[in-house]
């Protein structure tokens, strides 16, 4: 059973929720899913895990970041400008102010308040940032995670603060989505702090489960040992995946699942059972 809510920020801005699993709500721990980017809580996969979590169990909250660029369509990209104006700390912050909601009952009765995220791309990214400073989060997993947000090249970031816009072709729905140079701001000033992601694993000193599909063209291999390089091994989970890529050749709009997806599924759900139960 699924419901949908809207959630206004303290920013005034909307993130659209869809909510799994009313029959596990405030009595098991809840599993937040962080989409990444040009992501949405709709793509491909994002419905299919909310159903799955919570047969196994758990209250599961999918959303939107109120700037990914999907509005009331929840599968387009209509909303360009917003995606455009988009960053790392107003995710960060959104994601934290999405936890409180949950914490205080804004969902549901919370008896039990163990909360965990899985987050995929981007968004694992924007996972362990929250989590290693956010006390209410009790365990990460990421799936094709990055290992750092500045992804950009010298020569790349001239020509943005020259024309004040980086553009990016969206290679599934042919749009070119401009991103302000605001992002590449918040990159600069916040690069040692609250956007350092080697730091905030080495910190994080909670369960962590790291999956990284071995052809992964989007998100090299690389970053996911990376992660676990820095990650506790003694909380730590490392799982390749062999002959899959950045999605887990799931595809949207959604065509079904595979063999290699729900195994994965399987071995995050067992991860968060053995560390949230």
């Amino acid at each position: 059973m699924s419901k949908d809510f809207i959630l206004i920020t303290s920013q005034n801005e909307k993130l659209r929720i869809t909510a799994y699993g009313f029959e596990n709500a405030g009595i098991s721990p809840c599993i937040i899913l962080v989409h990444g980017f040009k992501g949405f809580k709709d793509w491909g996969f994002g419905p299919y895990i909310g159903e799955y979590l919570s047969k196994q169990g758990f209250f599961v909250i999918t959303f939107n970041f109120s700037h990914n660029g999907v509005g009331e369509s929840l599968t387009e990209f209509t909303e360009l400008d917003k995606f455009a104006d988009n960053t790392f700390s107003l995710e960060i912050n959104e994601l934290n102010e999405l936890i409180s909601s949950y914490l205080n009952g804004e969902f549901c009765e919370v008896k039990n308040s163990k909360v965990g995220l899985l987050g995929h791309s981007r968004g694992g990214a924007i996972s362990l940032l929250t989590a290693a400073k956010n006390k209410s989060v009790n365990i990460v997993a990421t799936w094709s995670a990055v290992s750092k947000l500045d992804r950009y090249s010298e020569r790349q970031k001239e020509k943005w603060r020259k024309k004040g816009v980086f553009e990016v072709l969206n290679t599934r729905t042919k749009q070119v989505m401009k991103l302000n140079v605001s992002l590449l701001k918040d990159i600069e000033q916040n690069r040692d702090d609250s956007l350092n992601i080697e730091r905030a694993v080495r910190e994080l000193g909670k369960p962590l489960f790291i999956a990284q599909g071995e052809q992964d063209l989007a998100v090299p291999f690389e970053e996911g040992e990376k992660l676990f390089e820095w990650a506790d091994k003694r909380l730590t989970k490392f799982y390749p995946i062999e002959n899959t890529g950045h999605t887990f050749d799931i595809q949207h709009p959604f065509k079904g699942s595979n063999d290699k997806f729900d195994a994965l599924l399987n071995r995050t759900s067992e991860f968060f059972k053995n560390h949230l139960n």
